[in-house]
């Protein structure tokens, strides 16, 4: 009786989890093509894309760890 909380909880951030992967792909995507279309990037443009490189893959990661995928 107490623990059907605990799994809406669950799903409902499962689900939120997915969204923002999906933000940062598109984002990382974005940024990606500015760097390719740049003739010479600045080192800021550089260091955001490894950035949202990062948190893309950490966001994966934490997704692959909670065995959340979409279906």
């Amino acid at each position: 009786m107490f623990f059907r909380k605990k799994g809406k909880i669950r799903k409902i951030e499962d689900e939120r989890l997915l969204a923002f992967i999906e933000k940062q792909k598109k984002q990382l995507e974005m940024q990606q093509q500015m760097v390719e279309n740049s003739v010479d990037p600045s080192e800021e443009v550089l260091y955001r894309l490894k950035l949202t490189k990062a948190k893309y893959l950490f966001l994966l990661k934490e997704a692959r760890v909670r065995n959340t995928s979409k279906r």
